[in-house]
């Protein structure tokens, strides 16, 4: 056999040989034990816990708040008219602006008052010198009366001088009190602190006096001020909540804040001065009245007003950063840090929102731990590194902020 025949035969023998012990399935063993020899793949690790704010909650005393809309009214406003006619003389303000009570306003022609005081002061003179007369004529009839050189009917005559004339003097002294009572009335003069209006008559025109005469002008209080709104009886309730027997002293005590765009951001907080008697029955409000300090004179009566009726007594109550809360639908939660520090989906109740806190009716109880910041990043199961803020506004704002930048980092 050649060299070439026997190679042939050689690798023929081999292809033989492995079909044969392929059929008997010898071969598979080693590539099968190759792959059990493989490493199996190590456990996956847990993810590390994700930082996260987290308030603890307290029950605390809270005021709510029920929001209404009023009008503001002045305390005291006066129609200014003249008390005695004339002609007005001088005007002593600017339509508008603020005068204390007293200042001079008006001033009618004093000239022909001033001729009545000169007048009544001659009669009073006069009346003085009869007195003192018929006092000396009633002296000496006493005198002479013991020596019975006179009648009695002489000296009764001149005791009845003496009364008369005594009369005619106190008469003629009260022609003089009411000559410069108008005399004084020519200066008209503020009644009351306040605001004056326009003027309606200028100098030279004549005017009439008493309750039927042309006004002047008006004049309204400012400082104090009132507020009136009409209130819901819920709202009247939880403004009286625990005052089982109220009365006047009570009632004030309730606050009242106002807001208006006059004042800008700022609020005026008051007190509450009446209540009406009765519920109109038609509307199912009843009538408040609310007093605020008004020193600047910013506040001016007619003027629309947003107020917000508080209570006499702070109740107990749960509130949360507005952030806190999510929407399911129509539904509300929070994300609550167990014991573990896992997070777990918890549904709430909410009520009345003050100034970016919420006031939390059910769902949530003292001590509990929630998600103040990134409701949107972290779900329920996931575990979470606490970092504990407080349940404020601004805290919870600033803590969003820390909290981002440290995830950012």
């Amino acid at each position: 056999m050649s060299s070439k025949s026997k190679l042939r035969y050689g690798a023929g023998a081999v292809i033989a040989a492995l079909v044969a012990l392929g059929a008997s399935g010898l071969v598979a063993v080693p590539f099968i034990h190759a792959e059990e020899q493989q490493e199996a793949p190590a456990p996956a690790q847990a993810p590390a816990p994700v930082p996260a704010a987290v308030a603890e909650i307290h029950n605390q005393n809270i005021t709510r708040w029920s929001r209404f809309s009023g009008r503001l009214e002045a305390i005291d406003r006066v129609e200014i008219r003249p008390r005695v006619a004339g002609a007005i003389k001088a005007v002593h303000f600017r339509e508008g602006e603020l005068v204390k009570q007293g200042d001079l306003l008006f001033t009618l022609d004093p000239a022909p008052f001033e001729t009545e005081v000169a007048r009544a002061g001659a009669a009073v003179s006069s009346a003085r010198s009869r007195l003192k007369l018929a006092t000396t004529e009633l002296e000496r009839g006493n005198e002479l009366w013991k020596t019975r050189v006179i009648t009695r009917t002489i000296l009764d005559q001149r005791q009845e001088t003496k009364q008369n004339a005594e009369a005619d003097l106190h008469s003629a002294q009260a022609q003089l009190r009411f000559a410069k009572l108008n005399l004084g009335y020519t200066e008209i003069r503020a009644p009351i602190s306040g605001r004056v209006g326009d003027i309606r008559l200028t100098p030279g025109n004549l005017v009439a006096a008493g309750a039927n005469a042309e006004i002047l002008t008006t004049l309204v209080s400012v400082n104090p001020i009132y507020a009136t709104f009409d209130v819901n009886e819920q709202a009247l309730l939880q403004a009286m909540h625990q005052n089982d027997e109220p009365s006047v002293d009570t009632v004030q005590k309730i606050p009242v804040q106002l807001s208006s765009d006059f004042i800008g951001p700022d609020v005026i907080t008051g007190h509450v001065q009446m209540i009406d008697n009765e519920f109109n029955s038609k509307s199912g409000t009843i009538r408040v009245q609310a007093v605020f300090d008004n020193k600047k004179g910013r506040l001016v009566p007619g003027q629309f007003a947003r107020l917000e009726l508080g209570q006499a007594n702070a109740g107990k109550a749960i509130m949360i950063a507005e952030r806190a809360v999510g929407t399911d639908q129509d539904k509300k939660f929070v994300l609550v840090v167990n014991p573990q520090n896992v997070v777990e989906y918890r549904e709430i109740r909410v009520g009345d929102e003050q100034n970016g806190m919420r006031i939390v009716t059910s769902g949530l109880k003292d001590g509990d731990r929630i998600l103040v910041e990134g409701l949107q990043h972290i779900r329920p199961g996931m575990t979470v590194a606490p970092e504990i803020v407080s349940m404020d506004r601004r805290a919870v704002v600033e803590a969003g902020r820390t909290i981002k930048g440290d995830s950012r980092s």
